[in-house]
C-alpha cells in the first residue's frame, strides 16, 4: 500500500469527532433535487443535478465570506418544512457515520427555517427527530447546536435561546452566534441571548474571524465562549494565541472553508499548523460537507498533504475535540469516547508509516 493510501486508511479507521458542521451546508445534491421537485414554492431551473450542485458548492476561491454564504440560499429555501428538515438531518448523520466519525455536533439556525409558517419549536423538533433516529441506527453519538444569526435582531436570538433550552433532553447542548460578520461585527449585541443560553446549561460558541481578522476573535472572547468557530486569524496574533491558551478556549478550525473565504490561501502560511505548534487548543472540521465539497477524512488528509500537519498533530486535535465537545451533560459518555479513542490510538499510532511529506 502506498504511503498516501496508508494515511487515508488510518484516517478513515480513526474514531473521529467533528464539532463544527452545518446542517444546511451539508445538503446532498441528489436530495436537493428531490426537494426541488416536490416543493413548488422553490423555483429551480434547470432542475438538474449538475445545475443544483453548482449552486450548492461554493467556488474554491470566494471573494469574501458573503460570497461563500450564498451557497446556503438554495438549502434554506428548500428546508422550510418539518419533513425536509428531519430528512436531511438523518441523511447527514448517515454521511457522518460513513466517514468513520463516532461523535458529531450539528448546528443550524432555526430562525432561517420559519419562512413558510414553521415555528422555531417545530423546526428544532424535526432536526432532533431525524438526527437522533439516524444516530441510533448508525450506533454513533450526535449532539445539536442552535445558531442565532448576527444579522437578525437581538429578540430573535433570545427566542432561539429560550426555545433551545426545552430541547436539552433531545440532545441540543450548544448555542452559537453566526452569520455575515461584515454586516454585524459586534457579537456583544447578543449578550442577553448568550446569557440565557449559558444560564440554562448550553455550551457557548461564537463564529469569529471569517472577516475582520484577529480583532473579531478578540470580540468573540468578550462573550466568554467555551469554543470559537473558526478563529483562524488568531495565528497572526501571538498575544491572542496566548490568551486563548490561558483561557482554554478551543478554536474549531475549518481549513478548506477558511481557504474558500480568503483566509490562509498560501499553504506555507496556513493558520492551522501555526496554531497547533503555538499550543492553541484546536479541532479540525469540515464546516460544510457540500458547500466545501469534502468529507472529514479528506479534510484531515488535506491538512497533512497540503499544510504539513503531522499525523501526531491530527491525533492531538482529535483528542481536543473529545475534550471540548459539548458533553457537559454526559461526562460518562465523554469518558467512554475518550477511552475508545485512546485504545484505538495505542493500536494504531501515528508512526512514519502514516506520514506523508508536505506537497
Amino acid at each position: 500500500m502506498s504511503t498516501t493510501g496508508q494515511l487515508r486508511a488510518w484516517l478513515q479507521a480513526m474514531p473521529k469527532a467533528e464539532l463544527h458542521l452545518h446542517l444546511d451546508g451539508s445538503l446532498r445534491p441528489v436530495t436537493a433535487l428531490e426537494l426541488a421537485r416536490t416543493r413548488a414554492h422553490v423555483d429551480v431551473a434547470p432542475a438538474t443535478l449538475p445545475a443544483l450542485r453548482e449552486r450548492l458548492v461554493a467556488p474554491e476561491h470566494c471573494a469574501d465570506q458573503g460570497e461563500l454564504l450564498r451557497a446556503f440560499d438554495l438549502p434554506i429555501a428548500l428546508l422550510q418544512d418539518a419533513e425536509a428538515l428531519e430528512w436531511v438531518a438523518a441523511e447527514l448523520v448517515a454521511d457522518i457515520a460513513g466517514d468513520g466519525t463516532t461523535y458529531a455536533e450539528i448546528r443550524w439556525a432555526p430562525s432561517l427555517h420559519t419562512q413558510r409558517g414553521l415555528s422555531l419549536r417545530e423546526g428544532i423538533a424535526a432536526v432532533a427527530r431525524g438526527a437522533n433516529a439516524a444516530a441510533r441506527a448508525a450506533a454513533i453519538d450526535v449532539r445539536l447546536i442552535a445558531v442565532a444569526l448576527r444579522t437578525h435582531d437581538a429578540d430573535t436570538a433570545l427566542d432561539v435561546a429560550r426555545t433551545a433550552e426545552t430541547f436539552l433532553p433531545d440532545g441540543l447542548t450548544g448555542f452559537d452566534i453566526a452569520g455575515v460578520e461584515a454586516a454585524a461585527p459586534d457579537p456583544l449585541l447578543f449578550e442577553a441571548a448568550v446569557g440565557v443560553a449559558r444560564a440554562v446549561g448550553l455550551g457557548i460558541t461564537c463564529h469569529a474571524g471569517e472577516w475582520g481578522g484577529a480583532r473579531q476573535v478578540w470580540r468573540a472572547l468578550e462573550l466568554r465562549p467555551w469554543r470559537i468557530a473558526h478563529g483562524a486569524p488568531a495565528a497572526d496574533d501571538p498575544t491572542l494565541c496566548q490568551e486563548l491558551t490561558e483561557r482554554d478556549v478551543t478554536l474549531d478550525i475549518c481549513p478548506t472553508s477558511n481557504r474558500q473565504a480568503g483566509i490562509g490561501r498560501d499553504d506555507r502560511e496556513a493558520p492551522l499548523p501555526r496554531l497547533l505548534r503555538a499550543g492553541v487548543p484546536v479541532t479540525i472540521n469540515t464546516d460544510d460537507r457540500t458547500v466545501s465539497d469534502l468529507t472529514l477524512v479528506r479534510e484531515l488528509e488535506r491538512a497533512v498533504l497540503r499544510l504539513g500537519v503531522t499525523p501526531s498533530e491530527i491525533t492531538t486535535a482529535m483528542r481536543r475535540a473529545y475534550a471540548s465537545a459539548f458533553l457537559h451533560h454526559d461526562e460518562e459518555l465523554r469518558a467512554e469516547l475518550q477511552q475508545a479513542f485512546e485504545a484505538w490510538s495505542a493500536e494504531h499510532p501515528a508512526t512514519a508509516r502514516a506520514r506523508e511529506p508536505k506537497a
